[in-house]
C-alpha cells in the first residue's frame, strides 16, 4: 500500500470526521508536512499510528490545522460598518433579541467582540451569541478568555477598560461578556447548520477551503439566515456568485438575504 496524502486524508476523516479534501491541498499539505516533521515522524503512516495512540498529539494536530488566527475587532473599519449600520437595521427588522452565530470562532475574540459591539444598543442580559469551532482545545481556550495585549489592539478604549482585567502581560475578559456567548463544537463541512439566524459572522476561514467547499458553505449560510438576515465575511474573502445564491451585496464584506427569501 502507498501511504500518500490521499491515504492520510482518508485516515484523518475516519479518526476525526474532518474532511481535509475540502481544504486547498497545497496549502494544507505544506502545513501538515511541517507538523509531522517537527514531531519526528518518518511519514504519513507513522504519524497516523502516533495520533491513534496519543490523544493529546491528535488534539494538538487538530488545533494546528484549523488555522486559528484571530484578534478582537479585526479590521476595525468593517466592525464600524457592522456597529453603525448593520446592527440598527437588524434591530429594526427583528427586535433586540437577535440570533447571532459566530462560525469558526477560534479563540473567542470574534464572538466577544460581537457582544461588546451590540452592547451599544442592547443590554448584556438580552444578548446571546452562538459561537462554534471545530477544535475542542480552541473552544476551551475561548471559554477561559485570556488574551495577549496585542489581540486587544483594536478594542475601543472604553470597552478595554470596562470589560477586561489586566493580569501581567495578559488580559482576562469579564464574566458578564462571557455569559453572553454559548460555545459549541461544529464542523462547517459536516454538521447541520443553525436556522433563522439574523446575523452570521464567518471571517478569514473559508479562504483555506476548495472552491466547491466554499460554495457549499455560502449556500448553507444563506439557508441558515432569516429573511433579511446578514452574513459578515472576512477581508480576504468574497462571494463571486452571490447573486446566483440569492444574496444582495451590502458592501465589500456584508451580504444580505432577501427580505422575501427569494
Amino acid at each position: 500500500m502507498t501511504f500518500d496524502y490521499d491515504y492520510f486524508v482518508s485516515e484523518i476523516l475516519k479518526l476525526t470526521q474532518v474532511d481535509l479534501s475540502s481544504y486547498k491541498q497545497n496549502q494544507m499539505k505544506r502545513r501538515i508536512d511541517s507538523f509531522i516533521s517537527r514531531h519526528n515522524a518518518s511519514g504519513y503512516e507513522t504519524f497516523i499510528a502516533l495520533i491513534k495512540k496519543d490523544k493529546q498529539l491528535l488534539n494538538e494536530f487538530l488545533e494546528y490545522i484549523t488555522i486559528n488566527v484571530s484578534e478582537f475587532y479585526r479590521n476595525p473599519e468593517q466592525w464600524k460598518i457592522l456597529t453603525d449600520d448593520c446592527f440598527p437595521q437588524l434591530i429594526e427588522r427583528f427586535g433586540k433579541r437577535l440570533t447571532i452565530w459566530s462560525a469558526a470562532c477560534s479563540t473567542g475574540d470574534e464572538p466577544y467582540s460581537l457582544v461588546m459591539a451590540l452592547s451599544a444598543y442592547v443590554p448584556l442580559n438580552q444578548i446571546k451569541v452562538i459561537a462554534t469551532d471545530l477544535s475542542d482545545e480552541i473552544i476551551e481556550k475561548a471559554k477561559i478568555g485570556i488574551y495577549a495585549e496585542k489581540s486587544l489592539a483594536s478594542v475601543p478604549p472604553e470597552y478595554k477598560t470596562k470589560y477586561f482585567k489586566k493580569n501581567g502581560n495578559f488580559y482576562q475578559i469579564s464574566d458578564e461578556i462571557k455569559k453572553c456567548v454559548e460555545f459549541k463544537k461544529h464542523n462547517l463541512l459536516k454538521d447541520p447548520f443553525y436556522t433563522n439566524c439574523h446575523l452570521i459572522v464567518c471571517r478569514n476561514v473559508l479562504i483555506y477551503f476548495t472552491e466547491e467547499a466554499k460554495d457549499k458553505v455560502f449556500c448553507d449560510f444563506y439557508k441558515s439566515l432569516a429573511n433579511g438576515g446578514i452574513l459578515f465575511i472576512g477581508s480576504t474573502e468574497q462571494i463571486l456568485n452571490y447573486k446566483t445564491i440569492g444574496y444582495t451585496r451590502k458592501g465589500n464584506f456584508f451580504y444580505e438575504k432577501s427580505k422575501s427569501g427569494n
